[in-house]
């Protein structure tokens, strides 16, 4: 048997190569790879002596031979085959042990040209891996250092490794190969500053853990990453404290640092089910948790809480008493820390470029039956310019405050979904309702019974999409709304302004609707 080894990650194998050779096995090497060997005393051919020409280009080519793919590619179930290599003088190889040039290490450097990415893009590797999966029957192929144990069991109890296990080397070649080309095709497309949406859509993710179940528990789950620098997510937080994240855990924290980003001021967000449930802004970290508890301190149990500001041991003391799933920050004071701890069911969660916003030009996606549905994030919050006072009375300075921060809130609320807010703390969210009327009733209700009676007086609201009809605007004038903000848009339009003049309410049009499904 013979085995040709040319890796870049070189994890384990020299003692791999070293347990191949004492089996009998001949080993051809390349490079840095061969060097390594040869500084170990492991035996083996350097390809240039195989295939009797000298690399060169730099080592760009090396491998890109006859010899090498003949010798990868001859069944050897065909007689026809194996006499051509006869004739040739070709000898068969029976495994490869091949990674690739480090592209995405290359990519995520700072600082890295296009010119080092583009030379890092591996061609012998890949064209050797191929030809070897195609002739899996015959050619172990091994892409993967986990794997080494498994060939290394096989090869001493049976003298070979079996079909199963050469068809899921296999499986791992092209999964490896399609994950590398999909990488490179990725970044040439950032570079290029290309935007638009392709007519072939391939992504590739890395696993980050296998998960317990997924939304419930008879539906299995893993949690993958992006390639390349994804500062301020969820994905480049690091756990200080508590249980493994779990699928419900992620999907629902993501959701709560999406809407944590609009906000510059020191802000919390409380977050249920992918719903904000309470949200507070203020100068010190302490009044805005305590503005978000009180905005819902029902719902908040078992709930996720972000903050943009270092948790200290006194906003710390305050948390403690509430039941939280996770709470994420970008910095903890030991001592709080410390304290949080103790909570060991608590999931506590450090992102340190927690206020870093998404690529605008980042994809949503939303799989569907057959199908995946594609669309850049929703990146924006409205354009100040294009705002329009559409009643007699002009909202005030303080309405105006109180509205842009309902509308921030009521962009992350699940449609139809309504906000309304006061003092930059959310007094009510109505997220989900099948029709906008009932979404603003369920936000006064839950104003009602969680703040206080008449908790939605003197508030403001806003509306993710235009009000069809001014049976909102009539709820909003009993619950003592002074304010509106909606999109606008609707063919009865009118009759909503109308109304708004009729009780005193100020209304501004976005002209910017916020659906979130």
């Amino acid at each position: 048997m013979r085995a040709l080894v040319s890796v870049s990650d070189k994890t384990g194998i020299v003692e791999f190569a070293k347990e191949l050779t004492a089996l009998g096995i001949e080993i051809i090497s390349t490079g840095g790879t061969y060097a390594k060997l040869k500084e170990a005393g492991v035996p083996a051919i350097e390809i240039s002596e195989l295939t009797g020409f000298p690399e060169c280009l730099d080592g760009r080519v090396k491998t890109l031979h006859p010899i090498v793919h003949a010798g990868l590619l001859a069944m050897r179930s065909k007689p026809e085959h194996m006499q051509q290599l006869k004739d040739l003088g070709i000898e068969t190889i029976d495994m490869v042990v091949v990674n690739l040039y480090p592209f995405k290490a290359t990519i995520l450097k700072e600082g890295v040209t296009r010119a080092e990415a583009v030379e890092n893009i591996d061609i012998g590797g890949p064209t050797m891996l191929r030809s070897a999966a195609k002739n899996y029957q015959d050619v172990a192929v091994v892409t993967d250092p986990s794997d080494y144990e498994k060939v290394l069991s096989e090869l001493k109890e049976n003298g070979e490794v079996s079909l199963d296990t050469k068809f899921y080397l296999m499986q791992k070649v092209f999964m490896h190969t399609s994950n590398y080309d999909t990488m490179i095709a990725d970044y040439l497309k950032k570079e290029r500053g290309d935007h638009e949406l392709p007519q072939t859509l391939t992504m590739t993710f890395e696993k980050v853990q296998d998960m317990r179940y997924g939304e419930n528990p008879h539906q299995k789950a893993a949690f993958y990453r992006e390639i390349g620098k994804k500062k301020g997510s969820i994905v480049d937080a690091v756990q200080l404290n508590g249980k493994e994240l779990s699928f419900n855990n992620i999907n629902d924290t993501n959701g709560a640092l999406e809407l944590l980003k609009e906000f510059t001021e020191t802000t919390v967000v409380a977050c249920k089910h992918g719903n904000p449930c309470g949200v507070g802004s203020a100068d010190t970290l302490l009044e805005a948790w305590n503005k978000a508890f009180a905005a819902d301190n029902v719902s908040i149990f078992g709930g996720i809480v972000v903050a943009n500001a270092n948790i200290t041991l006194e906003v710390a003391q305050a948390m403690k008493p509430v039941f939280l799933e996770v709470l994420v920050a970008p910095s903890y004071d030991e001592d709080a820390l410390e304290l949080l701890r103790a909570k060991k069911n608590l999931r506590v969660l450090e992102l340190k470029d927690i206020e870093v916003p998404q690529d605008a030009n980042a994809y949503d996606l939303k799989k569907v039956n057959g199908g995946l549905i594609v669309q850049t994030i929703d990146s924006k919050l409205l354009n100040m310019d294009e705002l329009k006072v559409v009643t007699d009375r002009a909202p005030s300075e303080k309405e105006m405050e109180d509205l842009l921060f309902a509308w921030k809130v009521v962009k992350f609320t699940k449609s139809n979904g309504i906000a309304i807010a006061k003092d930059k703390q959310t007094t009510g969210i109505g997220p989900g309702q099948v029709n906008r009327i009932w979404a603003t009733k369920q936000c006064f209700e839950h104003a009602d019974e969680l703040i206080g009676e008449g908790a939605a007086k003197g508030s403001v609201l806003a509306s993710d999409a235009f009000f069809p009809f001014d049976d909102c605007v009539e709820a909003a004038h009993q619950a003592g709304i002074t304010a509106i903000i909606q999109p606008g848009g609707s063919i009865r339009d009118e009759d909503s302004i109308k109304k708004c003049n009729e009780y005193g309410i100020a209304m501004v049009f976005t002209g910017m609707r916020h659906f979130k499904h």
